[in-house]
This record gives C-alpha cells, structure tokens and sequence, in this order.
C-alpha cells in the first residue's frame, strides 16, 4: 500500500545522484570504475578557508545564526557582487542557504502555486523541473540543440511566454553543457524579458567562475528587468566546498524577505561555521578560484581533443563549467552480443557496466540524444577514460 504524498509520488528520482551510487556500488566489488558522472571539483577546498572555519569553531561558533545568514557574510557577498558583477545590492537583499541548491528552490517555492509556469531551456538541471513540480506548477521546456551551442534565441523564448508564465530559469554557465550566454545573447533575452513585468527572471550563476571566455555576464545587469532578477551562487563550485552547503541569493528585497519566511519554518538559518569559511572565502585570496579554473580549462581543452577522435559523438567546445555534452544518438539502434542501446541512458549504463566509466544519459537532463561526462578529474583519468569509452563505442555494430 503506497501512502506516500502524490506531490512525492509525482517527483523523479536524480538520475545524477543515481549513476554515482550505482558507480559507487561496482567500486565497492572491486570494478576499477572512472566516475564522469559527479558535478564537483575534485580538488580540497584552499587552506585559509579551512583555517577559518577552524578559528570559528575554536570561537564558538557554534549556535543558531540569523535566519538568513549573518551579517559579515552577507556584506561579503555584497562586495563581492560590487567589485565582480558591478550589481549594487544591500545586505537585506541577500539570503543565504544551505547550497545554491535550496537556494533555488526556496525562491521557486516563494513564487509558484498551481496553474503557474515556469520556461526552462533544455538541456537543463536535472532538478528545475523537479522544484517547479513540487511548487504544483508547471515546467514549459525550451529546447536548444548542440547546433545553437545548447542556448535558447530571444525568439524562443518569447515564443514560450504565455499569460500564465511566472518565471524563467537561466544558468549560465550552464550545467549540464557548459555553455555560457554572452553579454549580447543575455541583452537579447532581456528585451524580450522588459515587456513581460510579471515575470521573474532566477539566474543560476553558481559556475560563475568556471569560465573560459575571459568575464562572467549576469542577465542582472539590465536595468529594465534588475528588479525582477534573482541571482542564485555560492562557494561549492569556485571554491572546491560543495559539501561546506552555502549558497545564496541576492534579489528584491520582498522575494528575499519572502524567502527567509519560508526558510524560517523548515531549515533556519545555513551551518554556523560554514558561514565563516564562505566570508573568508568571498574575502580571502581569489588566487586559488583562478589556479583551478586555469585546471578546468586545460582539462577541457583535452577531453574536447579526445572526444572529438572517437567516431559518431558530435562534440562542440563549451565555454564554462566542467561538463561536456556530446551528441550521441548516432549509436542508438546498434548492439553490442544481446545488449542493445536503444536511448542515452542505456549507453550510459553500456559505458559503465562495460567500459567501467560513469556518465549520465541526457535524458536526464531534457535532452535524450546527448550524454554528459564530468571532466571535474585528473588528466590521466581523462585520457583513461575516453580511451576505455572510445573502445567500447567501437564495440558497438
């Protein structure tokens, strides 16, 4: 007898959570598995953040923060969006969560009831449309093909736009394609945006720093939709602290006030802690977010160069993050003895229970043809890896 709540019932499982068990699993039976499937750096978060949380727990920093976080961090942030993003903020229109992750789905849950939509371009986060059905509403998909670099035109998305959208949900840098909207594309979108006042605009800018094409452009940087955007960030990705959880957001201030009513009731505020390593990673040395970037980009350059010499994966070069999304639909139909790939997430289960590499199938992500790999792992796993994908690929008849 199921008596499970139908708002759970209707929710999907993460399938990205779900190959890293499964990949975890073969491990633990002694399979010498290389994981492509997990969204987080592989380096250890830099020392002087560590020594601040250290100090803050000889400090005692050990009781209930304010709700929204306290106050040294939020003016952290505040600057940093001063200096990096030249967005002007006050300390009021900043929240903090634990992870970028409920960070999101706080705002989702503040705006969205039953009857509301919310456009999402596909591929997306495996999560979007995950919150947006837990609000009761209703995920409008927008799709953008390897062709168009995985970003959608102002065309589509005005297209999609109906009395009924409530807000839009753009990451750049994007996961799961690492493709990064220019300051001429997001001016596009914001024209578009400027003739629909009802909507909300949440900027996922968590690779914020995971960029290849020299500055970050924020959609926040319109003035005729500034007051609609909400900026969703954190320390995970750019500092190496995805499990410190400490994300935020910085938006108007009745949303913010919205959010912390809400995250009031069913988290209170972020780890006490964790908030001091994140002050003293947004007032520290940037030196090592740039040191890993510089490693993020060489390893990009390396997989792209591999992945392109594996015959019948469409490749193209992404901009940001740590993920990359070949198009893989040209195996689909062909087999290997009595296994057939009918779709992406059997040759995602092909590569790993054959080849012993983990990704995950882009079915996941709204986009069935492709596959992502994480390239978030040392060089040599990179070159291991596409050579044991490229032998299995070829396997297949």
């Amino acid at each position: 007898m199921n008596q499970l709540s139908d708002r759970l019932n209707a929710l999907s499982p993460s399938q990205t959570l779900a190959m890293s068990q499964k990949s975890g699993e073969l491990k633990a039976q002694g399979v010498d598995v290389i994981n492509l499937s997990v969204g987080e750096p592989d380096f250890n978060t830099p020392e002087h953040i560590k020594e601040a949380a250290k100090k803050a727990v000889d400090e005692n920093y050990s009781r209930y923060s304010p709700v929204m976080g306290y106050p040294a961090l939020r003016n952290a942030i505040v600057e940093k969006l001063k200096k990096e993003n030249n967005l002007v903020y006050s300390a009021d229109q900043i929240s903090c969560s634990n992870g970028a992750k409920q960070s999101v789905c706080n705002v989702i849950m503040t705006l969205v009831g039953a009857g509301d939509e919310v456009i999402i371009p596909a591929p997306y986060w495996v999560s979007y449309p995950e919150m947006v059905k837990l609000a009761d509403g209703t995920p409008v998909f927008v799709s953008a093909g390897i062709e168009q670099e995985f970003k959608i035109t102002p065309a589509q998305l005005e297209a999609a736009i109906t009395p009924k959208t409530k807000a839009l949900i753009l990451c750049s840098p994007s996961n799961p394609t690492g493709s990064v909207y220019s300051k001429e594309e997001l001016a596009g979108l914001a024209a578009v945006l400027a003739k629909y006042p009802q909507i909300i605009i949440i900027a996922d800018e968590i690779y914020e720093h995971i960029n290849y094409v020299g500055k970050h452009e924020s959609i926040a940087q319109f003035p005729e939709i500034f007051d609609r955007v909400v900026i969703v960030n954190g320390v995970s990705k750019a500092y190496a602290m995805t499990g410190w959880r400490i994300g935020f957001i910085a938006g108007p201030a009745w949303i913010v006030k919205a959010c912390n009513k809400l995250q009031g009731q069913y988290t209170s505020g972020p780890c006490s802690v964790s908030q001091k390593a994140a002050e003293a990673a947004y007032t520290g040395t940037q030196a090592p977010v740039e040191d890993m970037r510089k490693a993020f980009e060489r390893r990009r350059d390396l997989i792209v160069k591999l992945a392109k010499e594996i015959p019948g994966l469409e490749v193209n070069k992404p901009q940001g993050a740590f993920y990359l999304f070949p198009k893989c639909s040209s195996y689909f139909g062909k087999s290997a003895g009595d296994r057939k790939i009918n779709d992406a997430s059997d040759l995602a289960m092909y590569l790993l229970e054959v080849g012993h590499v983990a990704c995950v199938g882009g079915g996941a992500f709204g986009s069935p043809e492709c596959i992502r790999m994480s390239y978030a792992t040392s060089d040599e796993n990179i070159v291991e890896a596409m050579r044991r994908i490229k032998e299995a690929l070829l396997a297949l008849k």
